[in-house]
């Protein structure tokens, strides 16, 4: 199987690129932040996760190991498959930690393809899985403070309709300067 890529990335649709490896393009679906996050023909490592099924070869790929950690581990629990893996791969860690600290069920059912009871067992699995692997929750020089991650502003968006990783990646290029959840909502809302 294939543990990591290394080539020049190619951006296709949002979550999808392909990586050039001595001119064999690898087509890999990323979660959108990482997908943001690469630039058009920029040389890159990807670690990757190779899906096999009979009717199908997947790749998907990730910025750091711990990401790759993360989705193996979620793609292991009855009712996430890769794609519902992949959106939960783009929410921050910091969310997911937060809301397995405080057992919010909600923060979790704004994630698109998550229901009240997928959100409710997923919360016990992420905190079996923080325990096990504690360092896929660390985050490195991430802060909060910015409101990127204000809740209410990231509720109030999925309540119109987009998904929560859009509203995340939104919230998340705002200037710092916007205080509060009205004017972030706002903002958001004339970036998308």
């Amino acid at each position: 199987m294939l543990a990591h890529l290394r080539g020049s990335v190619h951006k296709m649709d949002p979550g999808e690129v392909t990586i050039d490896v001595m001119g064999v393009g690898y087509r890999v679906s990323v979660p959108l932040d990482v997908w943001d996050g690469l630039k058009e023909a920029e040389p890159r490592m990807l670690w990757v996760s190779t899906y096999v099924r009979e009717d199908r070869f997947d790749l998907f790929g990730f910025a750091d190991r711990d990401g790759l950690m993360l989705f193996e581990e979620l793609i292991k629990l009855t009712g996430i498959g890769p794609r519902l893996g992949l959106e939960l791969c783009a929410v921050p860690r910091i969310i997911l930690k937060q809301a397995m600290e405080e057992q919010n069920v909600s923060l979790l059912t704004s994630i698109k393809g998550i229901g009240k009871k997928t959100a409710e067992k997923l919360l016990l699995e992420l905190r079996s899985l923080a325990e096990r692997k504690p360092q896929i929750f660390m985050v490195k020089g991430v802060s909060a403070a910015r409101g990127e991650y204000d809740q209410d502003a990231i509720a109030a968006l999925t309540a119109l309709g987009y998904d929560s990783s859009t509203a995340i990646r939104a919230l998340k290029d705002l200037p710092p300067d916007i205080k509060t959840t009205e004017d972030r909502v706002a903002a958001a809302l004339r970036s998308l």
